[in-house]
Parts: structure tokens; C-alpha cells; sequence
């Protein structure tokens, strides 16, 4: 004789197995499309224009014009200001390239007291001055022209995507708030299962956010207030620390890229800085791990191993696209077997 499954197994009904198949699907070949970009931008539309819409109580107007007028103005300010925003990142951006030929000079010195201590063998293959330096950089744009080439187009076709990814998450939203054609019971149960993992999603964004915004604060108290106590003023200071928060919002991989541009602008300064960069860093990430994990834990209830497990499978399959995409398919589907009883 059999024994039955548990009662908390049995809640599985067919139409969420196949709700669960079809989004696995659907999640799969987003990322073999290169679509995880527009999936992106219109998940954050579509949570912004949700949540303002329960700040501004467009929820008690009365299905029909009046709300469906509101919330697509509501969709069209939201998509307006985060293309603006963007447009002033790059902006800032490319308003810091002023500070380059600074940096240009402070790296030519940092390599030219760098040689004095190096083996002769490889002492003279580094560039001393500030025209080696551009003549160095030059060599390596026109040899890898082609590469640059590509990733401009790369650059224009990911930010296509996402401005058109904002437009569906508007128009989604709008569907949501204004829709009463009676849909059938697969229909019903993908559209739950999608607020479940816009519900993920947001979760996520909230813990890495907060992360971000720590490990950018930790950051900013030793850029600004730690090495001008000892008279040391790196260039590109702002920079750093606004690059700082953007990659931040990358879980692990995020921390390791600001990392890095810490520690080269530090180079250019001196040895003596880039050893206490260095330092810093380490110490301060031993503190962070601890915070990390109470704020993940908190927010995704995941343990560190299961995301970085999740992390190293997903970027394995997927490269940088599913690293950036495992917490938030690791959190929508745990959530999803949590709330079945399957673990």
C-alpha cells in the first residue's frame, strides 16, 4: 500500500504546473534572446506605476475612463523620468572624462616610481610618461576597434530594449489596473504567478538596493572624509562613488567591478594609497558580508550558499545575463514552492 503525499503537496494543481513550466520557459528564452534588459526596465515601470498608484489612491477610482486616463499619464510620467535620469547618468558620465588627462598624468608618475623598484625585463615595457601613456591607450583602441565598434551598437541596442521594455511594463500596468474582460483559468493563474514574480523582483531590488546604498556610504566616508583627513584627494572622486552605487545594484560582481576602480584610480595616486585602498576594502567586506546576509535573508529568505549556487549555475548557462538574473528567478521560484509546501 502507497502512502499518501503530504496534504501541503496535494495544493499543486495542474494549471500551476503548467503556469510553472510555461514561465520557465518564457524565463529561459529571455535570456537566450538577450531580452533580460527590456524584462528589466518593464518590471520597474510596472512596480513604480503600482506603487504610485496606491500612494495617490488611484486605486478607489471606478474602473473605466477616468482611471484608465490616469494611470497611462501616471505610466508616461514614470517612463519620462527614468529616460531622463538616464540621459543624466551618461551626461555625468562623460562630464568626468574632463578629470582624464589628470588621471592620465598620475598614472604615467605612479608607473615611472613603479619601474624603479621592477626587474629591468619588465620595467622597460612600461610606458613613463603622460604621451606613452595616450600612445599606449591609442594602440589598444585602434587594435580592438572592431570590439569598440560592436559594443557602441551593443550599447544602443540594450538601451532600445529597454526603453521598449518601459513601454510594455506601462502598458501592462494599464492592463492591470483597468482590465474586467473575464479571462479563463490558465490565463488566471499566469497572470498570478506574473504578479508573484514582479512581487520577487521587488524584493530583490529592495535588498540589493539597501546594499548598495551601504557599501556606497562606506565608500564615500573613506573617499571623502578618511584620505582628505591625510591630505590625499584622488581624482574622480564623484565618479567613483556614483559608479559605486550603479554596479552595487549587481549582486557579489558589483562590489568586485567598484572594487577594481578604486583600487587602479588609487594606483595613479601612489603605492602608499593604493595598499591602504587595499585594506580598506577587505576590512570593510568583512563587515558587509554580515549585513548582507541579514538584509538578503530579510528580504529574498535565502542563505548566502543558495545564491551563490544559483549565481554560479545561471552565469555558467547564461554569462553576465544570468548572473544578474539568479536572484530574482531563485527568488520567484522558492517563494513559488514555499507557498506550495514543496519545501
Amino acid at each position: 500500500m502507497t502512502t499518501p503525499l503530504p496534504s501541503t503537496t496535494r495544493r499543486i494543481t495542474h494549471q500551476q504546473g503548467v503556469t510553472w513550466i510555461v514561465v520557465a520557459v518564457v524565463l529561459v528564452l529571455i535570456l537566450e534572446l538577450h531580452l533580460l534588459p527590456a524584462l528589466l526596465g518593464g518590471l520597474v515601470v510596472y512596480e513604480l506605476v503600482a506603487l504610485l498608484e496606491r500612494v495617490l489612491r488611484f486605486t478607489t477610482l471606478e474602473t473605466g475612463r477616468l482611471r484608465a486616463l490616469a494611470v497611462a499619464l501616471l505610466a508616461a510620467i514614470v517612463i519620462a523620468l527614468l529616460v531622463m535620469l538616464g540621459v543624466s547618468g551618461v551626461a555625468f558620465f562623460r562630464h568626468s572624462t574632463t578629470a582624464i588627462p589628470h588621471l592620465i598624468d598620475k598614472l604615467a608618475d605612479a608607473m615611472a616610481d613603479a619601474q624603479l623598484v621592477l626587474p629591468d625585463w619588465i620595467g622597460n615595457y612600461i610606458p613613463t610618461s603622460p604621451d606613452e601613456v595616450r600612445k599606449a591607450l591609442q594602440r589598444v583602441a585602434s587594435q580592438h576597434g572592431a570590439m569598440l565598434s560592436s559594443a557602441g551598437r551593443e550599447f544602443g541596442r540594450v538601451a532600445a530594449h529597454i526603453l521598449i521594455g518601459m513601454v510594455l511594463g506601462g502598458l501592462l500596468a494599464l492592463h492591470h489596473s483597468v482590465s474586467i474582460r473575464r479571462a479563463g483559468p490558465l490565463s488566471i493563474a499566469i497572470g498570478r504567478t506574473s504578479l508573484h514574480f514582479a512581487a520577487a523582483f521587488r524584493r530583490v531590488v529592495l535588498a540589493q538596493g539597501w546594499i548598495a546604498l551601504v557599501n556606497t556610504a562606506f565608500t564615500a566616508i573613506y573617499l571623502l572624509v578618511g584620505l582628505r583627513l591625510f591630505g590625499v584627494h584622488l581624482p574622480l572622486v564623484k565618479t567613483l562613488i556614483a559608479f559605486t552605487f550603479i554596479v552595487g545594484l549587481l549582486p557579489i560582481v558589483g562590489n568586485l567591478v567598484s572594487n577594481a576602480a578604486i583600487l587602479a584610480v588609487s594606483f595613479t595616486y601612489s603605492p602608499g594609497v593604493t595598499i591602504a585602498s587595499l585594506v580598506f576594502l577587505v576590512a570593510i567586506h568583512k563587515l558587509e558580508y554580515f549585513l548582507n546576509a541579514h538584509i538578503v535573508g530579510t528580504h529574498i529568505r535565502a542563505r548566502a550558499w543558495e545564491m551563490l549556487l544559483a549565481m554560479l549555475v545561471m552565469e555558467a548557462a547564461f554569462g553576465i545575463a544570468g548572473l544578474v538574473a539568479a536572484p530574482i528567478y531563485y527568488a520567484y521560484f522558492k517563494r513559488e514552492f514555499v507557498r506550495t509546501g514543496l519545501i
